[in-house]
């Protein structure tokens, strides 16, 4: 009798748990799943999404793709918008500008789009000076703006010339020039000493180092077999390096993305480590699971957020022990899901921003709940 008892017991618990997390999801607060720590791991956060964040755009604005997403000091969110509109909603609506700038409310405080920018806008940073970088996949240059957008700054990389073969988009990648770039798809600063380093990822399979006047550095990094994606050799990328981000450690952490992992170097380029996110999930046509990184803003950078397009997901990683501690997210439509999450960036207080390509075309805000 006792063991039917206990046995009712575990059931009515079991229940309980599955309950709770549907009730969970359906309320907005998306708890990492299957994110128990055990010893020595820290818990994963909680998130709730804030479903009127941000306000509606002014003046008939659409956004098409949102492929690149930034923070500034004073937690304003940039977005790079490549106006790829549908003929519905050309006939019926205005492109946004390529820029927009959004505070911590929701609200439009900028927006503009400068007479050359990068084809097929990417990825965009803003350094300790608050100048905003962006780089573009379809082109072969990074510019630095200033804050407001009215000014270039600097551009690394000729427009159009490609470094290939032939100069051109379709040429062998060369993987090798000091001048020229090849579709670079993200970039971070050092603050220390304004060095720039370049995820030279789409054409090239590289992390091109720069000083804070485009002088070129150093550069590591090649194309990597599948067979050594898998067994995770250093410095060795699978098609794409999607994503480089600055840690407070001192390191560099490239997202290796159909790699499925996030490669950890120091600034010389030394190979240090992997941090596995969903192996498999890049083979065959897979487009990988690693696509970009945010870390909390803690100083000891406790949590490494990283998005995930081909599951629809973002992974909670503990930063230090390199292994995933929960995922938040589903593929989907609604607020809290996502469709081609792209780019991720966390404020000063935590709080989450995601940004969506392809079938998403937009930004979500996600609120720290508790961690």
């Amino acid at each position: 009798m006792n063991k039917v008892k206990s046995v009712v017991a575990m059931a009515l618990v079991v229940l309980l748990s599955l309950t709770f997390g549907v009730w969970s999801q359906l309320s907005g607060g998306w708890a990492a799943q299957d994110a128990s720590p055990v010893a020595g791991e820290v818990a994963a956060p909680e998130f709730q999404v804030v479903p009127d964040w941000p306000k509606p755009l002014p003046d008939g604005w659409i956004t098409g793709e949102v492929a690149g997403s930034c923070l500034d000091s004073q937690d304003h969110l940039f977005i790079l918008n490549r106006s790829n509109l549908t003929e519905t909603e050309l006939r019926v609506g205005v492109p946004a500008p390529s820029v927009i700038e959004f505070d911590p409310e929701g609200n439009v405080v900028n927006a503009w789009t400068a007479p050359i920018m990068p084809n097929g806008l990417h990825g965009c940073f803003i350094d300790h000076e608050d100048n905003l970088w962006i780089g573009g996949n379809g082109d072969a240059i990074v510019q630095k703006y200033s804050h407001d957008g009215s000014q270039l700054l600097l551009q690394i990389g000729t427009r159009g010339l490609f470094d290939t073969s032939n100069g051109a988009e379709d040429g062998e990648s060369l993987n090798a020039s000091e001048t020229l770039l090849n579709r670079p798809a993200d970039i971070a600063v050092d603050p220390e000493n304004g060095d720039v380093y370049i995820a030279d990822g789409y054409g090239n399979e590289r992390i091109a180092v720069f000083d804070r006047n485009g002088t070129f550095l150093r550069q590591w990094g090649e194309g990597a077999t599948q067979e050594e994606a898998d067994r995770g050799d250093g410095g060795k990328f699978l098609d794409t390096v999607h994503a480089v981000n600055l840690g407070n450690d001192g390191n560099i952490y490239v997202n290796d993305r159909k790699g499925d992992r996030i490669q950890v170097f120091d600034k010389m380029g030394t190979f240090l480590r992997n941090i596995w996110i969903s192996p498999g999930t890049g083979v065959g046509a897979g487009t990988g699971s690693a696509w970009d990184s945010a870390f909390s803003p803690d100083e000891a950078q406790t949590y490494l957020y990283n998005t995930d397009g081909e599951n629809q997901l973002l992974w909670f990683v503990d930063r230090e022990a390199g292994t995933v501690i929960g995922q938040m997210g589903r593929p989907g439509h609604m607020a809290g899901e996502f469709t081609y999450i792209h780019t991720a960036d966390v404020d000063s207080q935590g709080n989450l921003y995601t940004a969506e390509t392809i079938g998403g075309r937009r930004v979500q805000k996600f609120e720290l709940v508790s961690d």
